[in-house]
């Protein structure tokens, strides 16, 4: 981790440039407000009480928007994971303002210095976030999830919940979460093996903002709480999937594996970082034996992230098994409705369905448009993330022109190649020639600017 030093400013000055130059709504409509404020005050009358069913949560520390709230209990040999979802839906009508303003966005932008939410505060971080400060609405999907991991949906309600605790990966203690917490980890975990299941979280360049108001860019691997909570939605998720997919409708989250020739590059890129795959070993069963805090195999990781061919979304259609390749399963996304727009649609799709009831044309129509919709906000959110990191290492490195730095060659690209630096968690690509992955080399800072998002090296 580096802090950065940036006393003239640079970076927040570039963030505001980049919340400009990505048109990142600044706030919402006065309509749209007023219209949240007034549903913000809807008071639930088609849920149950579940109040006295002990829900706790788990994200960031800052996190203010909680999408999830969870409880566990045994039942015979199995587990049941009782998965509040904010009911967003309860607040959001069809063609209201609040809706159709949701449609422009998609999902919400995160920032260093804050977010650009898909809906109004008073909604996503109030009203409909399951905080501990009072009962919330929420949409309780119970799945059931055996002894080696397979998972099936047993039912789904509206209900009203009261979450216990606010608690937060880096702080959270074993005896803070219900029991069968880890054991259910573990169970998903065993189960991603049994299927063959590709999924890896490689350390990803994080531009944060501290406490003091101070920045800092680093490499950060998932911590065994986020994976471990990672594990609940996943179950949720994909006994979801399951349901709709049973029952012909639903709009699922999908994914190819790389062609041949970018395995076989990545092949390549393993053995020049000194790593062993066996040539009988499938790219799905090799990187699931990667250790991201392993410099080399964390560096193999991104590149792996960087061969797939990226997530899409797909509405039901028949005769077609909608396919995530590193999940190895029918997928999709339905337990983040406050930062999704297509996860509203898809728990009001599981809730029908659950209860015997017909999914509405609405949501079907959704199910449809979603896929366009979601990409470019995808796209857009891509786009804002890699334009904060390029802005940060421009900081971090600003004032350094004409020093040498370590680094190593992660992949061959384009008239040149991907590097990483030695002692700071910055990524280039420098124009050289006759260099392979894995290859060590000097670099010399060329250029280092903020406002232009852009750092330059040259091979020494």
């Amino acid at each position: 981790m580096k802090s950065l030093t940036d006393p003239s400013q640079a970076l927040s000055t570039g963030l505001a440039k980049i919340r400009t130059e990505f048109h990142v709504p600044d706030g919402f409509p006065v309509g749209v407000v007023a219209a949240a404020e007034a549903a913000a005050k809807r008071a639930p009358n088609q849920h149950a009480d579940r109040t006295a069913v002990p829900f706790v949560t788990l994200d960031p520390a800052s996190s203010t928007d909680l999408d999830q709230a969870f409880s566990i209990e045994a039942s015979g040999g199995d587990l049941l994971l009782h998965y509040a979802i904010a009911d967003v839906a309860w607040f959001v009508e069809d063609g209201d303002a609040i809706d159709l303003e949701a449609w422009t966005r998609g999902e919400t932008l995160y920032l260093p210095d804050g977010k650009a939410g898909l809906y109004p505060p008073v909604i996503a971080e109030g009203a409909a976030s399951l905080l501990p400060d009072g009962s919330r609405p929420a949409v309780v999907f119970t799945v059931r999830v055996a002894q080696d991991g397979a998972t099936k949906l047993d039912g789904a309600e509206r209900a009203i919940i009261q979450s216990r605790a606010k608690l937060a990966y880096d702080s959270v203690k074993a005896s803070d979460v219900p029991a069968g917490f880890a054991e259910m980890a573990r169970r998903m975990g065993m189960n991603e093996k049994r299927r063959g299941a590709s999924r890896v979280d490689p350390p990803e360049q994080e531009v944060e903002k501290l406490a003091d108001g101070t920045f800092r860019l680093s490499f950060r691997p998932l911590l065994q709480s986020e994976q471990d909570n990672a594990a609940l939605s996943l179950a949720a998720n994909m006994s979801i999937a399951d349901a709709m997919f049973a029952h012909h409708t639903g709009l699922f989250r999908v994914m190819s594996e790389p062609d041949a020739f970018r395995v076989q590059r990545l092949r390549s890129a393993a053995r020049a970082l000194g790593l062993s795959w066996p040539a009988s070993t499938s790219l799905r069963d090799y990187q699931r034996t990667l250790d991201p805090t392993d410099p080399q195999q964390a560096a193999l990781m991104l590149e792996i992230r960087h061969a797939s061919a990226g997530a899409s979304y797909q509405p039901y259609k028949e005769g077609v098994v909608p396919w995530h390749e590193a999940m190895a399963a029918t997928y999709a996304h339905a337990t983040a409705p406050l930062r999704r727009l297509a996860d509203r649609y898809v728990v009001r799709c599981a809730l029908a369905i659950a209860n015997g009831q017909p999914v509405s044309q609405a949501v079907t129509d959704a199910f449809a448009r979603l896929p366009q919709v979601m990409g470019r906000a995808d796209s857009h959110a891509s786009q804002i993330n890699h334009a904060a990191i390029d802005l940060a290492e421009a900081v971090m490195l600003k004032g350094r022109e004409g020093e040498t730095f370590k680094a190593a060659v992660t992949d061959v690209v384009d008239h040149g190649v991907r590097v990483q630096l030695a002692d700071m968690p910055v990524v280039a690509n420098v124009k050289a020639s006759g260099l392979t992955q894995g290859d060590d080399l000097t670099l010399r800072l060329v250029l280092a600017d903020p406002d232009q998002r852009s750092i330059v090296f040259e091979p020494v």
